[in-house]
């Protein structure tokens, strides 16, 4: 094989290669005996199938596995022999193949970079620490509370008013078109029978349980709307209908007092077990907050000691991914408030900013993780499997066999565990100050906090 550097540029390295023509035969030979050996053809004995008519069947399909197999091997022999460490997968350009003749191709690489490992000492950073009140912990008991609000009925008779739960029937049609008379066409979904709707509350259609406030038992109205353009269904999107509401029944929510008794309604045996199970999910709340914190901070700085090149393919496909969920935020109107109103060329320029920091911080991390021997174990990658199945309640066995039967679905659960690994070596290593802070403190945002 003859291997000729056609390009040595930064992380880019070009290749032309050459198989001669004697290989490739060799192989091709090789190969039609092995299948030969094992050939079944009506009017031959097993085995012993004639070459010719071996090469004549299956001549052409077996020259293009040799190929390929060819150019795979003399590839990863480029790679080896030169002590590379590819960035991504190598792009292959056949020149020129011809029967009999040599097999050309040129190989095209970026190569990972050299890596300098930074001064971890020389790295400060702030850990907050903050703990629940009992401020805190009584709202969060009044939110669980409201939760589990129960419905009385309204025994006195009176109007419905914001805030109460109108049991009604209600048959819903499109407005007629503009000449047409009649009540209109019904639609699916449009008609219910003893539908609690909490009066001048969310959940429906704008402007329909704002129109309930008033009604009394027995009463009759007609209501008029106007579904949003972006509703779900787009038979019904953007366009007028009117409702017919019945009132048939009127109850209240009211919410239990948090005591004993409510404790125990939703399985807890006295209200300060409760309290505690409260306070300790808070806490654990804050202690993730603080860890986000700690660990931007951390990324920011190693981001500023960060001095090495990214292979520009890497930075195009972390763009382009980027550039996809922007895109249809733009299409769905949804883009963020800090990027509205900037042209197409800004944000591109700025995400595939945010695209090369990515890569950076990932090939650094990876590169710490390398030379530390920080790895993942089979223990905890399993442990990661079970916390992600049990995100969904009863579905856990199917969720095991997918990652079973999906290798690569459970490999993307390494990656996060041995960043946060990483992370831990180099919070070991740096100077971190803890400062006790109050909650709102630790929630406020890190512009708004400095």
């Amino acid at each position: 094989m003859q291997v000729t550097e056609v390009a040595n540029e930064g992380l880019k390295r070009a290749y032309n290669v050459v198989v001669p023509a004697g290989d490739i035969a060799a192989e091709r030979a090789k190969r039609l005996a092995e299948l030969g050996r094992d050939l079944r053809i009506p009017g031959f004995r097993p085995g012993k199938v004639p070459p010719k008519v071996v090469a004549q069947r299956y001549g052409q399909a077996v020259m293009g596995e040799v190929l390929e197999s060819s150019v795979n091997k003399a590839t990863d022999q480029v790679v080896t022999d030169r002590g590379l460490r590819p960035a991504m997968q190598p792009k292959i350009e056949l020149v020129n193949f011809a029967p009999e003749a040599d097999l050309e191709f040129k190989v095209e690489l970026e190569i990972l970079p050299e890596i300098p490992m930074p001064d971890f000492s020389g790295i400060e950073v702030e850990r907050l620490k903050a703990e629940p009140s009992e401020e805190q912990v009584g709202k969060a008991l009044e939110t669980i509370a409201s939760r589990n609000r129960k419905l009385e009925d309204v025994t006195e008779a009176r109007p419905t008013e914001k805030g109460d739960i109108l049991v009604c029937d209600f048959v819903g049609r499109l407005a007629p078109a503009e000449g047409e008379e009649g009540p209109g066409e019904a639609f699916p979904g449009g008609t219910a029978t003893d539908m609690p709707v909490e009066v001048d509350g969310p959940g429906f259609i704008p402007g329909f349980t704002e129109q309930l406030v008033g009604m009394n038992i027995g009463d009759v109205r007609e209501i008029a709307v106007t579904f949003p353009e972006n509703y779900g269904s787009k038979d019904l999107a953007g366009k007028a209908a009117r409702f017919t509401v019945t009132a048939k029944g009127l109850k209240r929510s009211v919410t239990p007092p948090a005591d004993e008794e409510m404790a125990k309604s939703i399985g807890f045996e006295t209200l300060d077990a409760l309290k505690d199970a409260v306070k300790g999910s808070l806490q654990q709340e804050y202690d993730n907050l603080a860890r986000l914190r700690v660990k931007r901070a951390l990324l920011d700085a190693l981001s500023a000691r960060a001095e090495f090149p990214v292979p520009e393919g890497m930075i195009e496909a972390e763009f382009s991914q980027i550039w996809q969920r922007v895109e249809q935020d733009l299409k769905n109107g949804s883009l963020d408030e800090d990027d509205k109103g900037k042209d197409e060329e800004t944000l591109k320029a700025e995400y595939r900013g945010i695209a090369e920091r990515r890569i950076r911080l990932g090939l650094l991390l990876s590169e710490i993780g390398r030379t530390n021997n920080i790895t993942v174990s089979g223990d905890e990658l399993a442990r990661a499997m079970r916390q992600e199945a049990g995100r969904y309640p009863g579905q856990e066995q199917q969720v095991m066999e997918f990652f079973r039967k999906n290798p690569q679905a459970a490999e993307n659960l390494r990656s996060p565990i041995f960043e946060e690994k990483v992370v831990d070596f180099m919070l070991e290593l740096a100077k971190v100050t803890d400062r006790q802070v109050s909650p709102e403190e630790l929630t406020a945002p890190p512009a708004a906090a400095a």
